[in-house]
């Protein structure tokens, strides 16, 4: 069973690889995932980054607990909850959706929501780490 540390660091690496996937999607110019080789992998790659959202703040609360300062961790929790679960619900709409072009990844990727949560990451990634 993965600790709660390696469940975080597993979210981190798909979230990050979900994102470079979706700048090489962007960069194609399809106007739709439907029938092109990379949209069966788009819509994978959008699961995959879903998956990784889900319950992130709880796993990162997890990882955390024991370390100090813990109010400051819960400040952070509560940070990253915030933009996971912003970054869930504008992924959820585009997976929702019946074709997705590299237009509307390049938009979800502009997203600040799923930005911030990268840099939330970044930085809990590094604080976690020993």
């Amino acid at each position: 069973m993965a600790s709660p540390q390696q469940n975080v660091q597993a979210r981190i690496d798909a979230i990050e690889s979900s994102y470079e996937f979706f700048l090489a999607y962007a960069a194609q110019g399809l106007t739709t995932d439907e029938g092109a080789k990379a949209g069966a992998q788009l819509r994978d790659f959008l699961a995959k980054l879903e998956g990784a959202l889900d319950g992130l703040a709880d796993r990162v609360h997890e990882a955390s607990s024991g370390r100090e300062p813990a109010d400051s961790w819960e400040h952070m929790v509560a940070v990253v909850r915030r933009d996971a679960d912003a970054a869930l619900a504008a992924v959820r709409l585009v997976a929702a959706r019946t074709g997705v072009s590299s237009q509307l990844i390049d938009n979800l990727n502009a997203n600040i929501h799923l930005r911030a949560l990268l840099t939330d990451l970044f930085l809990v990634d590094d604080l976690l780490t020993p």
